[in-house]
């Protein structure tokens, strides 16, 4: 035993320090790489599970924009006679006629009211790509009605199949963005509505401007708006339906087909689980009118109707309307004023864009209506000093610009969108048709009062 202890001892003495060192490395190197090998190991097999992500918005944004359309097409009417109106009445046979010229514009108005109303049960009824289609075709029968008219009566018949289409697609435009729409975007799109509506409104004094040098131009203008209408009647043919809607209906196979569409193959289970989580609860009877009028829906009802007339009564559609007789009093060519209009709209509505999903829709709502208060401010104060010259001219100018900008900011595109969001699946197509109504229902009483000033 001793023996076998010298020479294990002998054995030592006769390996260098060196020697040993380097037997001591090459055991170290050995221990981290397969330390190494089981790191790599462990990250490849995490690297293989799919980790979740955002899906594709390039896939629901065609269907989007060619929604938006009927927001183009809202926007090119509540512009429509905007600068024609005055060869409207010479060639009708109604110049002077401050009630005609407001029957003219304020029928459109009593048409898009009743289109409103109706348009949550057309919504649930025919679903959202066919009531789309159903919007478009009032807006094609009253832009023919209305540019071939000889007769005043014409005219405002024309307008009052215009005005149902008008009715009729907001609020629709407003659910289907929201339920197609990926979650991270859909503050972005639902900015889209207001910026197609910009675009609308641009379209249609764009189109006007020749309506002084050429006679009967103002029938072109009508012409021209069955084109975007047509488009959306045949493109909405190919768009998908509302899984939401889908689902509701029972037609669970059909409503995961689109969300492949919609959202990728990968994001199917998910959008399908989260769809039944929300609608978990809901009542499978039909919504009667009372519940949303004095039921246990009034509150959120009230509220969403609350903004819509707070909205309206902001006078926005006035300024859209009746612009160009506003600045032509003042001195401005309405030509340059229309464009800056126009310019400030969809400024504000691109800002609202961007901002949307960043800093929330109450926020932006919030400084909306302040940046509104303080603009018409700004134009009480230069119509308490008109006789001070040129100053409160340019003063009233740029409140009313002012007034556009932060109105595209947060209360023209937050509305339509946040309505959608806190109204329960269930009551969502006909509580956005009560709260769209009280908007439509207000429009009448705001022109009016600016037409007769």
């Amino acid at each position: 035993m001793r023996g076998r202890q010298r020479e294990a001892y002998s054995m030592y003495k006769r390996l260098s320090s060196r020697d040993y060192t380097n037997t001591i490395d090459m055991e170290a190197k050995e221990l981290m790489d397969a330390i190494d090998v089981e790191e790599n190991s462990a990250l490849l097999q995490k690297s293989t599970v799919p980790e979740p992500s955002n899906p594709s918005w390039r896939l629901s944004f065609p269907h989007v924009v060619v929604a938006t359309l009927s927001s183009f097409l809202f926007g090119y009417h509540l512009g429509v006679v905007n600068e024609p109106l005055e060869s409207i009445s010479k060639d009708l046979g109604f110049k002077g006629n401050t009630l005609a010229e407001g029957l003219v514009v304020s029928t459109c108005l009593g048409g898009a009211f009743v289109g409103s109303l109706f348009s949550g049960w057309v919504a649930d009824g025919v679903g959202r790509r066919r009531a789309f289609q159903l919007c478009a075709l009032p807006m094609i029968i009253g832009a023919v009605m209305s540019a071939s008219t000889k007769t005043l009566a014409g005219m405002l018949l024309g307008r009052l199949f215009v005005g149902t289409g008008m009715g009729l697609g907001p609020p629709v435009a407003s659910l289907y963005v929201t339920e197609v729409s990926p979650a991270f975007v859909r503050g972005t799109y639902g900015s889209l509505i207001q910026i197609a509506t910009c675009l609308g409104l641009m379209g249609a004094l764009f189109v006007g401007i020749p309506v002084k040098e050429i006679v009967g131009w103002w029938r072109v203008c009508f012409w021209v708006s069955t084109i975007p209408a047509a488009i959306l009647a045949l493109a909405m043919v190919f768009c998908a339906e509302s899984p939401h809607w889908l689902h509701k209906q029972g037609r669970t196979y059909e409503a995961e087909a689109e969300f492949e569409r919609l959202l990728g193959g990968s994001h199917v289970k998910t959008a399908m689980a989260e769809l039944a989580k929300s609608d978990r609860g809901d009542d499978t009877d039909a919504v009667r009118l009372s519940e949303l009028l004095y039921g246990r829906h009034f509150r959120v009802v009230f509220i969403g109707s609350t903004l819509f007339a707070l909205q309206q009564l902001s006078g926005i559609n006035a300024v859209f309307y009746f612009s160009s007789t506003v600045f032509k009093s003042a001195g401005v060519p309405s030509g340059l004023a229309n464009a800056f209009i126009g310019i400030a709209n969809l400024s504000g509505s691109i800002v609202a864009m961007v901002l949307m999903d960043k800093v929330g829709r109450k926020l932006l709502l919030l400084w909306s209506f302040f940046g509104m208060a303080i603009s018409m401010s700004l134009q009480v104060a230069a119509a308490s000093f008109y006789s001070s010259g040129s100053g409160s001219l340019y003063l009233s100018v740029g409140g009313m610009l002012m007034f556009v900008l932060t109105f595209a900011l947060g209360a023209g595109p937050v509305p339509g969108l946040l309505l959608p969001e806190i109204f329960p699946s269930r009551i969502r197509a006909k509580a956005m048709a009560v709260c769209m109504s009280v908007h439509w229902a207000r429009a009448p009483s705001s022109c009016a009062a600016l037409e007769f000033y």
